[in-house]
């Protein structure tokens, strides 16, 4: 008998990454859109309509969402209409902030449900095999759904972390920042580089292996231990002549971020002297600046 098939639910970006990842992992993959139909991983056209989708779910073992969170309970309703969900099922959704209870449709067919996140950001499918090795996959729901998770990070290469369900905002609000604030920080950075004259081709790449280096301080010394700079030696005149440069919204997230930073400074044994006028600084600024 063949290994019955994962079935993938969305062909976005993280959806076909998915597909292809399992698919060089030698699992079964088919990969459903309303708009494309049914497709067979690495995506070669295989059917599409009703029909196909209900074929593909009674031949399938795990159900993977791969849609936007709030197209989740909807996505629940049309698989519960088609029938073929059965108590054999695993029916998990990649969503970082829901938790199982988006597929609350399904509560009656028996089928397993929870939520299983790839803690990795996907720009380009074709990557997601490498990227997803060695990530974490936030997992919770049923004790049948837990498993199947862990089973699927295995053969992903990934991580599974269990995650308790009121704990998901959490965890996801995590994720935000360091996957999407980051960049945004980033994009910061090299505005504030044109700003000092460097050309903006070299300002775009100019910061990169800096931020390589405090990825790997994260690496090996974790945010305590790792964190160097001007908060960090408690430097109120370096903090002051950047906060004078910033425009007021940059500066007020210059000092919102660096009273965070203080936070572990402190703990990693900043004098409390030196904490104190660095906090004071950060609290008073713009009217210290007059």
């Amino acid at each position: 008998m063949p290994e019955p098939s994962i079935l993938i639910i969305g062909a976005g970006r993280m959806g076909r990454g998915l597909g292809l990842a399992l698919t060089q992992q030698q699992a079964t993959v088919r990969l459903y859109s309303r708009s494309q139909g049914l497709l067979l991983a690495p995506l070669a056209q295989a059917g599409s309509g009703a029909a196909a989708l209900e074929e593909a779910v009674a031949a399938a073992k795990t159900v993977l969402l791969a849609v936007p969170d709030d197209a989740i309970g909807g996505q629940a309703v049309a698989l519960e209409r088609t029938g073929r969900i059965t108590g054999e099922h695993v029916v998990l959704h990649l969503s970082g902030l829901l938790t199982r209870s988006a597929l609350a449709a399904l509560e009656k067919t028996g089928a397993a449900l929870g939520s299983f996140h790839p803690l990795q950001t996907i720009a380009e499918p074709a990557a997601a095999p490498a990227l997803l090795r060695g990530a974490v996959a936030g997992i919770e729901g049923d004790d049948r759904a837990v498993a199947a998770g862990r089973e699927l990070a295995e053969r992903l290469g990934m991580r599974a972390v269990e995650l308790p369900a009121g704990g998901k905002a959490a965890y996801h609000a995590g994720a935000s920042i360091v996957a999407n604030y980051t960049v945004t920080l980033a994009g910061l950075a090299q505005r504030l580089a044109e700003q000092a004259g460097v050309p903006a081709v070299e300002a775009r790449r100019m910061y990169l292996p800096l931020l390589e280096g405090a990825l790997e301080n994260l690496r090996t010394l974790g945010p305590v231990h790792g964190l160097t700079g001007p908060v960090r030696r408690g430097d109120v005149a370096t903090l002051r002549a950047h906060l004078r440069v910033l425009d007021p919204p940059s500066a007020e997230l210059y000092c919102r971020l660096g009273l965070a930073a203080l936070e572990l400074a402190r703990e990693a044994g900043l004098k409390p002297e030196l904490a104190e006028r660095v906090e004071r600084l950060f609290r008073a600024w713009p009217a210290e600046s007059s």
